[in-house]
């Protein structure tokens, strides 16, 4: 393949690898904000973090290897990101740290002070995540301030709290509410009882939320982000029908089909932000000439070739492997199944299946 035919395909090899993290972690957060509002006692408290147990540290691996590819595959767009998001991609980092401890931890002492300050840990650390993620999204596709490296590369030229404009703002409470709606969903697939009725209901009046902040944020791309091509009003188009279908079958009780659907909406969300960014990486706000496309900010033909055929072999293998995860894991949970720990059984979460 050609150097600009090996650009295109990393670019949507990203924007694939993206698709998977807000899929998959993005219910993980969701559940990890909820845990403590579906939560009512210890046994359903116990139940929710179970379903989380076979899964959570495998979801982030997916962030582990965007990033990889990101420096790999564009390492301009690499370094420009992380030296000018800095602050908010390390209060991610430290959030991300603080919420696997927590999955370890809480289950170490039968003391209820011990798990309820895990419990805070773990909603905190999905907290911030869902939230910031959609702010750092929302920046690189609107553009931030940057200048001409004369060094070569782009420096971004603002700080923190330009990230925080309107716009970002409402970016980040659109993933909020999508992965905590995402993740209720999730929980009426995976929990049966009292947990499953709340989360469904949970669901549904979140769900609301997140559409009208959404197609709000959509809108607004799409109009004054975006180069308004038809590819980017298809996957507008696509998330939103997703969506609703996703709400309506939430309604049925067909948690299933409801988090069939949710994950579509999540696959068109990203799809569309990558599509409104094509062939930009990170626009400048302030100098055009700074703007990173995926031409000026991309490694060298022989390495994005040997990049692709390292995906080509090990991209299905991780696929099966983490889909037979799933399958295995795929029964529901209530609470009479969890072990009691005020009777000794404090189990990690990760070692309980069911």
């Amino acid at each position: 393949m050609s150097l600009e035919m090996l650009q295109n395909v990393w670019f949507l090899l990203i924007a694939v690898l993206w698709i998977g993290y807000f899929v998959l972690e993005g219910f993980d957060f969701g559940v990890g904000i909820l845990l403590p509002f579906l939560g009512k006692n210890e046994a359903e408290r116990r139940t929710i973090v179970t379903t989380l147990g076979p899964v959570w540290d495998g979801n982030e691996v997916w962030l582990l290897v965007a990033g990889g590819a990101t420096f790999a595959a564009f390492p301009e767009w690499y370094a420009t990101l992380f030296s000018g998001f800095y602050l908010p991609l390390l209060l991610i980092l430290v959030a991300l740290i603080i919420r696997g401890v927590a999955f370890e931890f809480r289950s170490k002492r039968g003391s209820a002070t011990w798990r309820k300050r895990w419990d805070a840990a773990i909603f905190v650390g999905s907290f911030l995540p869902a939230l910031l993620w959609g702010v750092a999204f929302a920046n690189i596709v609107e553009g931030v301030p940057m200048i001409k490296n004369p060094a070569g590369g782009s420096l971004y030229d603002g700080g923190f709290f330009n990230l925080l404009n309107p716009y970002a703002l409402l970016g980040g409470l659109v993933t909020l509410t999508l992965f905590v709606t995402h993740g209720a969903i999730f929980l009426a697939l995976k929990t049966d009882g009292e947990i499953r009725v709340r989360a469904n209901k949970t669901a549904g009046q979140v769900g609301l939320v997140a559409a009208v902040l959404a197609v709000a944020f959509g809108l607004w791309t799409q109009f004054a982000n975006s180069n308004n091509t038809v590819v980017s009003w298809v996957f507008l188009i696509v998330a939103v029908v997703a969506w609703v279908a996703a709400l309506g079958a939430n309604r049925l009780g067909r948690e299933g089909w409801a988090f069939i659907f949710s994950s579509v909406t999540m696959l068109g969300v990203v799809s569309f932000l990558f599509a409104c960014l094509f062939p930009n990486v990170m626009p400048s706000s302030t100098v055009a000439e700074a703007t990173l496309t995926i031409r000026n900010a991309s490694s060298t033909e022989y390495t994005l070739t040997v990049m692709t055929w390292v995906a080509v072999i090990l991209t299905p293998i991780v696929l099966i492997y983490q889909s037979w995860t799933y399958w295995v894991f795929r029964k529901r949970l209530s609470p009479s199944q969890i072990p009691n720990p005020e009777k000794g059984s404090l189990d990690l979460p990760h070692e309980v299946s069911v």
